[in-house]
């Protein structure tokens, strides 16, 4: 699909930034666990904290297919910041649509220009895939609640300011879980450790955990009873988000091998003249060509509200994370030995974009909100 001329002019800033602000500083952000938080600042002013937040509270504006742009974009320059960046976006959101007037400003603003950053917890040690059992409880006591329990895998965790926190109010399965905002420093939030990960190192990722954390009443997104069905709205444009960031590693990565393929000889000849790098290459190209246009598709039917709009994330999500590691897995093998060296770009691209077929909801979860969209047609 042909990109409108606004579309065309982020684009071009997005991409700018990730070569100018990104790009030189990925290895060492991966190398030392750095969580640039001055280029994420820097970001911000360019619209990219807020993208799809509404403009009274500090948000561009702009739509899930403009969003899924600006991702792909800024990963070329480095997936796991840009994840982060998606990841702090969903949460800004989620204040934005289902907080009131009052929590919309006095969250949103300081989100959008990313003064404060947001962590987006779901996941528990007991439940990853099967979200609607988590145990985190918050039991209401006069105007305050008061919650126990711990959330694993957090993306920002301990480094960011406000946590978005689904717990269970009621009684058990989905109806039971709300979704309240908490913010750093409260009395009886604490964090684990720092996570080693093999990709994804310039964000941090802690478990969260909540200790008699007293949180006000008036925190709370929504009713009590919604909070499940705000965290999957959510997640509908995180997947979206996520497989951006995946169709951005996989064009860098194309690049990468092109750039190779034109410069190494073997045989006495440069690799670009064998027929066979040459389809592997067109290959590649087409399949991320392919998975493109599924992301922004979905994004559209996300942005239209359209019935389909649940599993076409899903499927979007499933086919370019699974397309775009493979593509740059074969960019990583077509520099041979090299390509398995930290100082070539193209081994952190597949080690960050690996885990996006785990994250935001499984690839085998996507396989079964599609089969049941499906078979309840």
């Amino acid at each position: 699909m042909g990109l409108t001329e606004e579309q065309k002019e982020f684009q071009k800033v997005a991409f700018d930034f990730a070569a100018k602000e990104m790009t030189p500083h990925m290895a060492e952000w991966d190398e030392k666990e750095i969580f640039p938080m001055e280029t994420l600042r820097k970001a911000a002013q360019l619209g990219f904290g807020g993208i799809y937040v509404r403009p009274d509270v500090g948000g561009s504006g702009l739509s899930r297919l403009d969003t899924s742009i600006i991702f792909e974009a800024l990963s070329t320059g480095c997936v796991s910041t840009t994840a982060y960046i998606s990841i702090h976006n969903m949460c800004a959101w989620m204040i934005d649509i289902f907080g009131n007037q009052e929590q919309r400003h006095k969250f949103c603003p300081s989100l959008c220009s990313m003064e404060k950053l947001a962590s987006y917890c779901l996941t528990e040690p007991g439940s990853g895939s099967d979200a609607a059992a988590l145990l985190t409880s918050a039991q209401r006591k006069g105007d305050t609640y008061v919650l126990n329990g711990s959330k694993a895998f957090i993306s920002g965790g301990g480094d960011t300011d406000v946590y978005v926190v689904m717990c269970r109010t009621g009684g058990p399965g989905p109806k039971g879980i709300s979704c309240l905002v908490l913010e750093k420093g409260a009395p009886g939030l604490s964090f684990g450790k720092k996570e080693r990960k093999v990709g994804w190192n310039s964000q941090p990722t802690r478990a969260v955990i909540l200790e008699d954390c007293a949180v006000p009443v008036a925190n709370r997104l929504g009713e009590e009873g919604q909070g499940f069905n705000i965290a999957m709205k959510g997640l509908n444009g995180g997947r979206i988000n996520i497989a951006s960031c995946s169709l951005g590693a996989a064009h860098a990565s194309v690049l990468l091998a092109r750039d190779y393929l034109n410069v190494r000889k073997q045989f006495g000849k440069l690799l670009a003249s064998n027929q066979y790098l040459q389809f592997q290459l067109a290959e590649m190209a087409t399949r991320l060509v392919a998975a493109r246009l599924m992301v922004r598709t979905a994004a559209q039917a996300l942005q239209e509200g359209r019935e389909d709009a649940v599993a076409l994330c899903s499927m979007a999500k499933l086919f370019a994370t699974d397309e775009c590691f493979a593509i740059c897995n074969q960019a990583l093998q077509m520099h041979g030995g090299y390509g398995y060296l930290k100082d070539y770009a193209v081994q952190q691209f597949v080690r960050d974009i690996r885990v996006h077929q785990i994250l935001e909801g499984t690839n085998e979860v996507m396989k079964m909100i599609i089969a049941r969209s499906l078979l309840q047609a």
